[in-house]
């Protein structure tokens, strides 16, 4: 192997440079595709670095240099599927006019939205013990923090943070919150990749936990399955915030059910574990959740009738211009659900429970425009049920992040903490 000069070497630097750039700029204009066609060839891949000149290679793949007998060819798999969107029925689509029609449509849908998710635990003689455990009770200014552990049915356990505001009138209206990709709950509770305390509520979830409690409700926050402690041993050796929706939501997948409705039942037991605790209000409880937290979130609220209200953040969209055009884990799909809903039919089936989204101008995975126009839908639904005052939207100057400026707030109105 002949060694490379510093010359070349920084050559090589800049050409990756190049390249992630317009690796970046091509994710950010992808939202722009549902009804683009095939991009052209010499524009697909961004340019290889050619090592053995030391510098851009022309070669972009097979088709290289070949100018005729392709202009009705089409190469791109996401110009195909966005015509299988345009294509596909969504055959319970919202069309109600009258909130009876509205009701009848949110039962049907919600059966359906069961089914298609995989269905979700039937148990004849009563739900898994929970066989709670207190493993740790810190007292930090303004609020107590204790760490949790339960069970969420057999062979599955549950971590959680309970953190009670110390001036909450008790039994004290309580938030769910569901972190997002990252590390797992550490991150919304104060906990840093040290596993120490912190107060400056970093990263793009900004410990939206501590801040629910500083607002005087308290918060259950739970470990997805996927991330921090309940990951596997091959995942989790890699890195702390090293996900492991890949393998267990293609093992849902495989036997025919859904990382989604494996969390969402968690959140549902959740719930059943806020009724034990004295200090909780079983009868004032909402969810909320950023990016993967803000899709358990939707679906766990739409399936869910004790959730009283819900803050999704950076998730409301279209199944079209979100992950239907651009690369997102696993864990976000449903086989079949185009069929018969988008997912602002999803978010219909929260009304008339009060529903706050917050959606960032700069969010390059779940597009502004498209956040706007699936709210507008959410929006109509709630006018059918007369509770467009229930419903609101907060587009803030931003990216992909947790905001709460107004979202907290409304929560706290709602559930009268």
């Amino acid at each position: 192997m002949r060694k490379v000069s510093r010359r070349e070497l920084a050559r090589m630097v800049a050409a990756l440079g190049t390249m992630s750039t317009m690796s970046t700029a091509s994710a950010a204009s992808a939202a722009s595709a549902a009804s683009a066609r095939a991009v052209p060839l010499n524009a697909q891949t961004p340019t290889p670095f050619d090592s053995a000149q030391g510098g851009p290679s022309s070669y972009i793949g097979p088709l290289t240099g070949i100018t005729k007998g392709l202009d009705d060819r089409r190469f791109d798999p996401v110009a195909y599927t966005l015509d299988r969107y345009t294509a596909a029925p969504r055959r319970l689509r919202f069309q109600a006019r009258t909130r009876r029609q509205a009701e009848a449509w949110q039962k049907t849908l919600r059966a359906k939205l069961t089914e298609l998710i995989g269905g979700l635990p039937i148990i004849a003689s009563g739900r898994q013990p929970l066989r709670p455990v207190t493993l740790e009770t810190r007292a930090f200014p303004g609020y107590r923090r204790e760490k949790i552990v339960f069970d969420s049915r057999p062979g599955v356990s549950v971590l959680a943070y309970l953190l009670l505001p110390e001036k909450a009138q008790t039994p004290a209206a309580t938030m769910i919150c569901v972190p997002g990709h990252g590390r797992g709950v550490d991150d919304i509770v104060g906990i840093d990749e040290q596993g120490r305390d912190r107060t400056d509520k970093a990263g793009y979830q900004h410990d939206f936990a501590i801040q629910v409690a500083e607002a005087g409700m308290a918060a259950v926050a739970i470990e997805p399955m996927g991330f921090g402690c309940r990951r596997d041993p091959i995942n989790a050796r890699q890195s702390l915030s090293r996900k492991a929706c890949e393998p267990a939501a293609g093992g849902a997948l495989l036997v025919g059910e859904t990382m989604i409705a494996w969390r969402v039942w968690d959140v549902m037991r959740t719930l059943d574990y806020i009724a034990t605790r004295p200090e909780l209000d079983s009868s004032r409880v909402g969810c909320m959740g950023i990016s993967g937290g803000g899709t358990v979130t939707s679906f766990s609220t739409a399936l869910e009738p004790r959730i009283r209200v819900a803050l999704v953040s950076g998730y409301l969209n279209t199944f079209r211009d979100s992950v239907g055009s651009l690369a997102h884990c696993i864990d976000n799909y449903v086989p079949g659900i185009l069929n018969w809903a988008e997912m602002h039919d999803i978010a219909g089936l929260i009304a008339p429970r009060p529903l706050f989204v917050e959606s960032g101008e700069k969010d390059n995975i779940f597009p502004i425009d498209a956040s706007i126009e699936s709210f507008k839908q959410v929006r109509e639904i709630y006018g059918v049920f007369q509770a467009a005052d229930r419903v609101e939207q907060e587009v803030f100057p931003g990216e992909h992040s947790f905001w709460g400026k107004r979202g907290i707030p409304f929560l706290a109105r709602h559930l009268s903490a």
